[in-house]
Order: C-alpha cells, then sequence, then structure tokens
C-alpha cells in the first residue's frame, strides 16, 4: 500500500525535536492534496526521514493523535483522519513550521494580486521600497465552505517574480518563499489582537458588522534582518484562537 509522503525539515536544536517534527508533520498533512494517500510511514521510516530518534517520533505521533489528526491501529499502521477538523489552534513554540501549519489545511481562492505603494502602517519595514507586492487570498473550511479568514501579504518585489500563484493556492506564502522561492527566513514575529470587522472583512468573512476578529500580522525577516514579508491576516473571531507556550528549560 502507498504510504503518504511529508515535506522535509531542517531542525532547530535549541527547540524540542518532538515539537518540531510533529509541527511539520501536521503541515504536510494539512496542506495535503486530495489524491495523496492516507497511510502514514512506519515510525521507523518516518524516523529516519526526519533524523530523529524512534522514541522522538513517536513522541511526535502522539501529539498528532492527542489533536485528532491521525489515528493509530495496531498491525494495521498509522493513518490520516479523512476528516479531521481543520481550524484547530496551534501552539506555538517558536519554530517556523509551526506557523506554516497554522495556514495549511484550508480551501484558498486568489482574490488579487499585484503591485502596490507599501501601505503606511508597513512604511517600516519597507524602507527601501516605494512599492511591494501584494497578494490577497480568502480560505475557506474545506468541508462546510465557510470563509474563515482574509490574508494579505506584502512581498518584496524581488521575491514576487518567482512566486507561482498555484503554489499560493496549494500552500501558505511562509512555506512558498521558503521551499520554493528559497528565501533564508531566520524568524517571524507574531502580533495578534482583537478588532471589530470593518464593512469590507464583514463581507468577505461573512459576518456581521463589527462582529469581533482577530487581526494578525506577521513579519518575516531573513538572516540579515530584512524583512521579505508582512501577512496581514483577519481570522473569524469565533473559529480562531492563538496560543503560545513558554518552555521555562
Amino acid at each position: 500500500m502507498t504510504s503518504f509522503a511529508p515535506d522535509s525539515i531542517v531542525l532547530n536544536r535549541k527547540l524540542p525535536l518532538w515539537y518540531q517534527v510533529s509541527q511539520s508533520l501536521r503541515a504536510s498533512i494539512l496542506g495535503r492534496s486530495a489524491e495523496a494517500p492516507l497511510r502514514l510511514p512506519t515510525e521507523e521510516q518516518l524516523a529516519e526521514h526526519y533524523g530523529v530518534s524512534v522514541l522522538t517520533m513517536r513522541q511526535a505521533l502522539k501529539e498528532l493523535e492527542d489533536e485528532g489528526l491521525i489515528s493509530r491501529h495496531r498491525r494495521r499502521g498509522t493513518f490520516i483522519e479523512p476528516d479531521v477538523h481543520r481550524g484547530a489552534p496551534v501552539r506555538l513554540l517558536g519554530s517556523v513550521d509551526a506557523i506554516v501549519a497554522q495556514q495549511s489545511g484550508m480551501t484558498t481562492e486568489l482574490l488579487d494580486h499585484g503591485s502596490a505603494p507599501v501601505p503606511a502602517p508597513l512604511a517600516e519595514y519597507f524602507p527601501d521600497l516605494d512599492e511591494v507586492a501584494t497578494y490577497h487570498r480568502l480560505r475557506s473550511d474545506e468541508r462546510t465552505g465557510e470563509p474563515t479568514n482574509h490574508a494579505v501579504n506584502h512581498i518584496r518585489p524581488e521575491l514576487a517574480a518567482h512566486v507561482d500563484l498555484e503554489d499560493l493556492i496549494r500552500w501558505p506564502m511562509t512555506k512558498v518563499l521558503r521551499d520554493v522561492v528559497g528565501a533564508d527566513i531566520s524568524r517571524i514575529t507574531d502580533t495578534v489582537e482583537a478588532r471589530l470587522a470593518d464593512p469590507e472583512t464583514a463581507r468577505l468573512l461573512q459576518v456581521p458588522l463589527l462582529s469581533p476578529i482577530l487581526h494578525y500580522t506577521g513579519v518575516t525577516y531573513d538572516t540579515e534582518g530584512r524583512v521579505l514579508d508582512v501577512a496581514v491576516i483577519h481570522y473569524r473571531g469565533d473559529r480562531f484562537s492563538f496560543t503560545v507556550t513558554l518552555e521555562a528549560t
């Protein structure tokens, strides 16, 4: 039987390995195509794929099983749940793959793209630019078709030249920049604040005017400290929560 093939990952030794592996595998699962197999490779095969011990791999799989993304059956193997809920919150410990996982697993519609002047609130992030490339996307729940969030990415024009629009329908911008464009991402700074839906946001997310929404700003930096992308995302307040876990060790 053919097994699902997860993406690769470069592990950060400063973060728990099981957590990084679980988030990378989570992103692969949620971002898989409809035709992808549901059966996962064995623990030993996955451990070899990620370059970790079987014990670490087992802990990562338990995390996904507890979340309801996979089910494990003795003698039969481990399988992706076909009707898994896509909107579950993600615990963020600082991994870029956690950001990718959080953005994965929804139906994505590209509403618009092109060049635009740098918005005044974002000018501090692009001091050397007059214009940025913008991409407007609407994500919806795969099962119900209900809109869940509206995202606008503002990226450097030289990066936009290498972005394939089909990739943006399939994957989050973070993954496209890192794995397709080849950008050397060093960190992402997230800000989440509560706001009320303005008329355009209410229309796109199909919620009443002035409904509570989560306003997310994610700033992606390269290893030289230069901003590559500023993502501004409006999440439905009744569908999302964000949890940040700080390790004491």
